[in-house]
């Protein structure tokens, strides 16, 4: 069976929405950590736009903070920004607990060390492999921000992988696949997968917004578990913690990242379903494969109910995610990193 699994760069038109979304969360947080906060971006040909709701004391330039992120990411380009936000509904400013019916999935495996599909480990890899090269190697300057990593296994092999690159125009297209044809089909596990596209289409020179649009959310897969196990309903980015999708998403990893740690199972599923103005979740299921249960899954829900509590609320105050941390994050996807809270192993008990 082959598995496939994708990874964007920071450049890429989504992941700019990204961390333009959790980059204004992060400044609301900073300045008032009651902010409630639910926003999308949109990035298309020269425009930015900002929209949603939010409930906050605090008050900044929104505008001047999303074109700062966009040159920070490395474009040179200007972006007209609109931001069209205003308080939540008089309805939902009475609202306690979860402020949408919604419903999340946690995952973790033992096939690495990240507790994270193989595919996708090895997509963020080469992402970030690439990325360095563009900030940190004189010789790699031609890269630019945007682009896009595939990888497809097969069992424990890479059989493929495709690589698009921005680059600039003054560099062959011939020469931009020698370069990273050199620099990074040996970097996965040292031995070259049997088919790699590199920027197959011919020159990659127009990118980011110049060439495509964006959408915050949109890379929600590719950011939990590569789209090989299911994710949930919502996106979660441009979400303050409070929000079910965000709270929810972090502590449903955590408990699955739990059963295995705990060697309860090789690999676990998590998924909780919340309804709008309730703080306890309607329902909390557990499942896990284990070394001896030759594929049938194991109910492990009582077990992450004793470990786990899932409001909102109490997620938030268990991994202290009243503090600015989010666009850090939303690069390469919040699971299997050190610097996530969710993500800290667990004590065997």
């Amino acid at each position: 069976m082959r598995r496939a699994a994708e990874a964007r760069l920071e450049g890429h038109p989504d992941k700019v929405c990204d961390q333009i979304a959790d980059a204004i969360v992060d400044e609301f947080l900073r300045r008032d950590p009651e902010s409630l906060v639910d926003l999308r971006v949109l990035g298309s040909h020269g425009m930015l736009v900002v929209s949603g709701e939010i409930s906050s004391r605090a008050d900044f330039d929104v505008a001047a903070l999303a074109r700062a992120v966009y040159a920070d990411i490395g474009y040179a380009d200007e972006v007209e920004v609109f931001v069209n936000v205003d308080h939540p509904s008089s309805e939902m400013a009475r609202v306690r607990g979860a402020t949408d019916a919604v419903i999340v999935q946690g995952y973790a495996t033992k096939e690495t060390r990240e507790l994270l599909p193989k595919p996708l480990v090895y997509a963020r890899l080469l992402a970030k492999r690439l990325e360095d090269m563009r900030k940190s190697d004189p010789a790699f300057s031609w890269l630019k921000p945007d682009g896009k990593v595939q990888v497809v296994m097969e069992k424990e092999h890479v059989v493929a992988m495709t690589i698009l690159a921005a680059h600039a125009p003054d560099i062959d297209a011939k020469d931009v696949q020698t370069a990273l044809l050199e620099h990074l089909a040996g970097f996965l596990l040292n031995k070259e997968p049997s088919q790699i596209f590199i920027n197959p289409a011919g020159p990659f020179t127009i990118s980011g917004f110049l060439a495509d649009a964006g959408v915050s959310g949109y890379a929600a897969a590719s950011d939990t578990y590569g789209g090989l196990i299911p994710h949930g309903d919502k996106p979660f980015c441009g979400k303050d913690p409070r929000k079910a999708e965000r709270a929810g998403l972090y502590v449903s990893r955590a408990a699955a990242r739990f059963l295995v740690e705990q060697e309860m199972a090789v690999s676990a599923a998590v998924t909780v379903a919340y309804t709008l103005n309730r703080a306890e979740p309607l329902f909390v299921e557990a499942r896990g494969i284990g070394e001896k249960s030759r594929g049938a899954k194991m109910d492990l829900t009582s077990l992450v109910k004793r470990a786990f509590d899932f409001r909102p609320e109490a997620i938030v105050e268990r991994f202290d995610l009243a503090k600015p941390m989010y666009r850090n994050l939303s690069v390469h996807g919040p699971f299997g990193r050190e610097d996530a809270p969710w993500e800290c192993p667990a004590k065997k008990e």
